[in-house]
């Protein structure tokens, strides 16, 4: 009976070390199946987030054009290099392949091609980079820059001041009373956004993946961005300089609303702050009259 019982066993041990020895092969499988199955993990692959904003898409082309370039260069040097491994390899009974030391012409040549490649590049870069530093002007008149402040045609019409704390995002926004948000920024779909960046304790880095570049908040300093998005909808973003403990949790989200539905969300949210800090003093007023 025992021997039976081992023989019965047998089966299912090589089933399990075959199953174990399959595991290299099944766990990149798998990493491979979720990212196919799950198309936002990609984002662009191998390239920024593209983007309905024209300074990020102009960040877009300009590192696909660089990629392209870089792309031509990896592929003529390891085919060189690998056509040479294979052509001039030393053969068993054969003689030794030539010693070359040097080759004067082919030095100054590629010395040449690396500065035409630089001078393409940095040509192309400052070609691109004016629109992307220059926020472009918002679409139409009737944008409203701020509560009760209305927007020059072709102005930059709405500055928010954007401030790093551990671990969240406060957004101020501009005009005669105080309006701020956590967290969401809430703007209007058709104007120029113009960004002022810093931050209150730690190094921070504003990044939302598909409005451009990153932006580092900075204790003192102030650094600028911006963006232009004409229809609604929500992007997504976190902080990209490691900040502390809870940096992962560090996250923000755009939202783009059309000009009248931002223009209530102002007025909420002026209306909002404002009862919370009279509620805030009759508050401190009672704890100063108590025992």
């Amino acid at each position: 009976m025992p021997r039976i019982r081992v023989i019965r066993a047998l089966p299912r041990g090589i089933r399990a070390i075959r199953a174990i020895r399959a595991l290299p092969r099944a766990v990149p499988a798998g990493i491979v199946l979720a990212l196919v199955a799950a198309p936002a993990a990609w984002a662009d692959a191998l390239t920024p987030e593209s983007s309905p904003s024209r300074n990020a898409a102009d960040i877009h082309t300009l590192y696909v054009l660089a990629l392209i370039i870089g792309a031509l260069i990896f592929v003529l040097v390891e085919g060189v290099l690998l056509t040479s491994i294979i052509r001039f390899r030393r053969r068993r009974g054969g003689a030794e392949p030539a010693q070359i030391r040097g080759n004067t012409p082919l030095e100054v040549g590629w010395t040449l091609g690396a500065i035409a490649i630089l001078v393409v590049l940095a040509t192309v870069t400052f070609a691109y980079l004016g629109d992307i530093t220059t926020p472009e002007k918002s679409s139409g008149a009737t944008q409203v820059a701020a509560l009760h402040q209305p927007a020059v045609p072709g102005d930059h019409a709405l500055k928010i001041g954007v401030n790093g704390q551990q671990y969240i995002w406060r957004f101020d926004y501009p005009g005669p009373q105080q309006v701020f948000s956590y967290h969401d920024m809430y703007v209007p779909a058709g104007t120029t956004v113009t960004l002022k960046i810093t931050s209150s304790d730690v190094a921070h880095s504003w990044w939302i993946p598909k409005l451009g570049g990153k932006s580092d908040a900075i204790p003192g300093h102030t650094n600028d961005t911006w963006f232009r998005i004409d229809k609604p909808g929500t992007y997504y973003g976190e902080c990209a300089e490691l900040c502390g403990n809870h940096h992962a949790d560090m996250r923000a989200r755009v939202i783009v609303l059309p000009p009248a539905q931002f223009q209530a969300w102002m007025r909420r949210q002026a209306r909002d702050i404002l009862r919370s800090q009279r509620l805030l003093e009759i508050s401190r007023r009672l704890r100063g009259q108590g025992p």
